[in-house]
């Protein structure tokens, strides 16, 4: 009954594919909102918290710039709102450290921790929830590009490459449009890239919905062209804006393709669009306008954006970037070639869907159909992914493809709801069926299994901290110390038992203040009274390692090492 009911009204007809639909999207929904606590809460969540509860990084490293034995409950008072910081602390705290990180999501995030407390499941529960939207929009957005009068006028005038005569091209958009929706939302539902972020701390759900709602109203003001329908997406870019910097690359998409299908006239569209876009400006210039005096803060904050890469690392995280957008299971380079070759070649096999899937669209829509969604796809990989390929960098991380990654998923899913909706010979129609079945099917199972890890590659900063906290909580009066970044301790206390004691001299990341930087070796005078210390050192250098050998203090034991993260038993000598 229930499933009669929305099969309904998602236009949907009665078909295997409407109850594969309606099963994915259920499953999508139940990967967002299940285990939300079981993944460690990592480096940048830890900021979420910090600057929801109005402290600075830098007030931190103040307090406890001083050696003293300290618990895994001071380290929490910073995780926590308190009530002698409010909203304006929150906003302040991002101007401060953190200006590349507009402050909406934060400003719910906070209004959400009044409610329903700053626990991990709370605090991410809240981008869990708003991911939720992101399946109407998307919805949304095709029945405007693939079902709207615009679209479907344009295409009785279309070239003849776009509605070819010939029997092989004479499927057109319209007679599979009504399923074009709900085939992206399932592939958007049951996306690893999706559901990962969906239970992040981090702003890039709400970007996500905002980016398909946006795109959508722009689509329908083009179509109705009215006052109302403008301000619906002035209003729209505007959330967009104030939700992520990298809007703009989409705001500059929309700019491209409004001009070009206006044939380079200025039409009342390209007035209008342009008033609306520079009304969102103005609105954003308060934010703009911190940016722009924080240019230096926010190069330091980004450094990593720009660290060399070669191209083969360049092709090789362009290549991951693809995959996941479709299976997940966790792999990276230096994993073993069993589990490597296969991911090789669903790498390939993604790409030629892919690309196929752009070809197909082109070949089968209108120019205001297709030229949408390649801009949406094509300004992003200008601007970050063509800079990474020539001079190296980190600029194409995942999580800043969100337009392309939702592009590339349009196009697929008219690739595949015109392929199964149409009455075509019956190999050709079954094995496009297959295709889709695997698709989804590697969406569904890299969800499960990621739904069962507590560490995943989106959180590699912190991947040691479950075996590292399981060797410290074992001992029956431990005591950690550590001089590392700030925010590599404060993940710790989200691992560690509460018997644990800390002595940190921690170091700063988003600080503007140089001599907060600790940079010798620090071990402080050990009480007694502890039956195991713990010395801590993220990545560290070997110079490091030559003076603390020099001290000649205490003896070091190497109990966990990894390229990364690195854990020492101190006795005295």
């Amino acid at each position: 009954m229930l499933k009669n009911q929305l099969i309904q009204r998602l236009n949907l007809p009665k078909t295997w594919l409407s109850f594969l639909i309606i099963t994915v999207l259920i499953l999508g929904i139940f990967f967002r909102l299940t285990n939300l606590d079981r993944k460690i809460y990592w480096f940048d969540e830890t900021y979420t918290s910090l600057r929801i509860s109005g402290y600075t990084e830098t007030e931190i490293v103040q307090e406890f710039s001083q050696p003293k034995i300290i618990s895994i409950q001071d380290l929490q008072y910073y995780q926590h709102l308190n009530p002698e910081r409010s909203l304006i602390d929150t906003i302040k705290s991002l101007s401060l450290e953190d200006p590349q990180h507009p402050p909406l999501y934060y400003v719910i995030a906070r209004f959400w921790a009044q409610w329903f407390g700053t626990s991990v499941t709370a605090m991410r529960s809240l981008p869990a929830l708003i991911s939720l939207l992101a399946f109407p929009s998307i919805y949304w957005l095709c029945q405007e590009l693939f079902n709207s009068p615009v679209t479907n006028t344009s295409a009785t005038s279309a070239t003849p490459s776009a509605t070819s005569a010939t029997p092989s091209a004479a499927p057109s958009a319209a007679p599979s449009a009504t399923n074009i929706g709900p085939v992206a939302a399932a592939i958007l539902a049951v996306s690893p890239f999706h559901v990962l972020y969906a239970q992040e701390a981090r702003q890039y759900s709400l970007w996500t919905v905002t980016i398909l709602i946006s795109n959508a109203a722009l689509i329908r003001a083009i179509r109705l062209k009215t006052k109302r329908s403008w301000l619906i997406y002035f209003l729209t870019l505007t959330t967009s804006f104030y939700t992520f910097l990298f809007s703009g690359l989409v705001a500059i998409g929309h700019g491209i393709y409004i001009i070009t299908i206006e044939k380079f006239c200025l039409t009342k569209t390209i007035i209008y669009y342009l008033l609306a876009s520079l009304a969102a400006l103005i609105i954003f210039i308060p934010w703009l306008g911190i940016v722009i005096t924080s240019l230096s803060q926010i190069h330091k904050v980004t450094s990593w954006a720009n660290q060399k890469n070669s191209l083969l690392k360049s092709i090789q995280t362009l290549m991951g970037v693809l995959a996941r957008i479709f299976i997940d299971f966790n792999t990276r380079s230096r994993d073993p070639l069993i589990y490597l070759i296969p991911i090789t070649i669903a790498i390939l096999f993604l790409l030629i869907i892919v690309s196929y899937s752009f070809y197909f669209l082109i070949r089968h829509t209108p120019k205001r159909t297709w030229l949408f969604i390649v801009t949406l796809v094509g300004v992003p990989a200008i601007a970050l992914i063509i800079p990474d390929l020539i001079f190296g960098g980190n600029r194409s991380t995942l999580r800043f493809l969100t337009p392309l990654i939702l592009g590339i998923q349009l196009a697929i899913a008219y690739l595949l709801a015109t392929k199964i909706s149409q009455q075509r010979e019956w190999r050709e129609h079954k094995t496009w069926q297959i295709v889709t079945i695997i698709l989804l099917s590697c969406g569904i199972l890299s969800c499960a299994v990621s739904s069962q890890a507590e560490v995943w590659w989106n959180k590699h900063l912190n991947v040691s901290n479950p075996a590292i906290a399981n060797i410290i909580n074992q001992t029956p009066h431990p005591l950690l110390i550590s001089d590392d970044q700030m925010a590599y301790i404060l993940t710790f206390s989200y691992v560690l038992e509460p018997k644990v004691k800390l002595i940190i001299q921690p170091r700063c990341y988003t600080c503007n203040l140089n001599y907060l930087f600790a940079v010798k070796p620090y071990i402080p005078q050990i009480p007694d009274e502890f039956s195991d210390v713990f010395l801590y050192k993220h990545t560290p250098s070997p110079k490091w390692n030559e003076e603390l050998k020099k001290q000649q203090i205490y003896k070091l034991q190497l109990v966990y090492n990894t390229p990364d993260d690195q854990l020492w038993k101190l006795d005295k000598q």
